[in-house]
């Protein structure tokens, strides 16, 4: 796909591919927690079982569930009882609700929750959890603003909850051998990323996961009766239902998701954050194709700048989504070419390492004869245990803390969707004031670091 696109103000722009991308992120800490400060004393039920509940269960929660069936499921809420009848089937013990209020209300033997709802209600769940004491396993991303990502983290650090967002990448193989090599110095100083993601496409073709770059549906259906149509809103605007929501296709919708850059570009940064020990960027910049009102645009393309950092120089971290892709580089094979759905590109002084795979699966470095002569360093970094299992032995207080817990995924979040707010904005160069949590060049983009929730909602 050429990068030669409308931007979005509707003017043709010639744009390099090798233009636009990164991130920030705070480095794991890892310690011992004791039970007493895990949540509410930290206790877990008597037979060493943890008592889960689930709330957003009918696509990704389901899937979350079986990876936790060695533990307790006590509880499971959703707002669509047909969608999430498989799931409500296959764990009868549960109680069951559809308001996620009335369930951390009334049952107390809840001890962790996993959210998977849609975007929109991330924060929502997670922010009544932590204030539950529940330990919280949260869908990437963590939230769907880049002031929600902030609330979330800080509160369950002063709550002492363990949470984990679920970039099942982090647990990976791959990952940890790309944190070693680059540490060991394989491809030198690095001062440029490219990471890229197909979606919402497949390959770069139709059909698409979900609909981008698209006007508001007019005409009003009826509600399914199995669906609680304003519950499935929570915080966000009210608008009529319609099936172009719902399920799972909300994901491109600026009120419930934030497109490709929200949804794999959590899987695919956080390789390059937790690797780069990278904070959070000092500006970014991007274009796309044409934004609409209620929809994020078919494809985008975001620079973020990095500051220099402990002994790294700055760095300038690209992204490209909606079959969009960087240059392939001059030392890949000939007849050779770069994977169109997931993949990560660091360009160092001596070499290049080219990882494919969403979440940084299979690294290798270039030229082929640097991979090939490439003496590989100890491997220094803690292997998963798994991903969804790191959570469950933290929770009990004998594990470290999940490498993907709020304190790494919070600030990745605010960074990724710090890239979402500026496409949204019309593309423009956003200064970035992290520590304030303001945009400080543009005062129209920091209106799209929060909502204002429904009365009735709050954080």
């Amino acid at each position: 796909m050429n990068a030669n696109f409308e931007t979005n103000d509707g003017n043709a722009r010639g744009t390099s591919r090798r233009a636009f991308l990164a991130t920030t992120a705070a480095a794991t800490s890892f310690m011992f927690l004791p039970r007493e400060v895990l949540g509410r004393g930290g206790a877990v039920s008597p037979n060493e079982k943890l008592n889960i509940a689930g709330v957003g269960i009918g696509g990704q929660g389901g899937w979350d569930l079986e990876k936790l069936e060695s533990e307790n499921i006590v509880a499971l809420c959703d707002v669509d009882q047909a969608y999430a009848a498989h799931t409500f089937n296959k764990y009868p013990k549960a109680k069951r609700y559809r308001d996620f209020r009335r369930m951390l209300e009334e049952q107390k033997d809840i001890e962790a929750v996993v959210v998977a709802t849609p975007d929109h209600n991330h924060a929502i769940v997670s922010m009544a959890a932590i204030k539950a004491g529940k330990h919280v396993y949260c869908e990437k991303p963590l939230t769907r603003t880049v002031c929600e990502a902030r609330a979330v983290a800080q509160a369950a650090r002063q709550a002492k909850v363990v949470t984990q967002m679920g970039n099942q990448g982090m647990a990976f193989e791959g990952n940890r051998l790309i944190n070693e090599w680059l540490w060991d110095g394989a491809i030198g100083t690095v001062r440029e990323v490219h990471v890229w993601s197909d979606r919402p496409t497949h390959r770069g073709k139709l059909p698409l996961w979900w609909a981008q770059g698209i006007e508001r549906p007019t005409d009003t259906p009826p509600v399914p009766p199995t669906l609680d149509w304003d519950l499935w809103l929570g915080p966000a605007p009210w608008r009529p239902y319609n099936p172009a929501y719902v399920p799972f296709k909300w994901r491109g919708w600026w009120d419930f998701g934030s497109g490709g850059i929200g949804d794999m570009g959590i899987h695919n940064m956080a390789p390059v954050f937790s690797a780069l020990k990278l904070t959070a960027p000092e500006s970014v910049q991007g274009c796309s194709t044409p934004v609409f009102p209620e929809t994020v645009p078919s494809a985008c393309m975001v620079r973020y700048y990095f500051p220099a950092r402990e002994a790294m120089p700055p760095l300038e971290l690209h992204w490209y989504d909606g079959g969009l892709l960087p240059e392939p580089p001059a030392e890949l094979e000939p007849n050779r070419e770069l994977d169109p759905e997931d993949g990560i590109l660091f360009v160092g002084d001596k070499g290049k390492m080219l990882v494919t795979g969403w979440g940084g699966q299979h690294p290798r470095l270039l030229p082929q004869s640097l991979d090939k002569s490439y003496k590989r360093p100890p491997k220094t970094l803690p292997r998963s245990i798994g991903h969804h299992k790191e959570w469950v032995e933290a929770c009990k207080g004998r594990g470290r803390p999940p490498r993907s817990n709020f304190d790494f995924s919070g600030p990745l979040t605010e960074a990724v969707l710090l890239g979402s707010v500026c496409i949204h904005n019309g593309g423009g160069k956003l200064l970035w004031d992290s520590e304030n949590l303001r945009v400080t060049n543009d005062p129209d983009a920091n209106k799209l670091l929060r909502y204002e929730y429904r009365p009735g909602w709050k954080l």
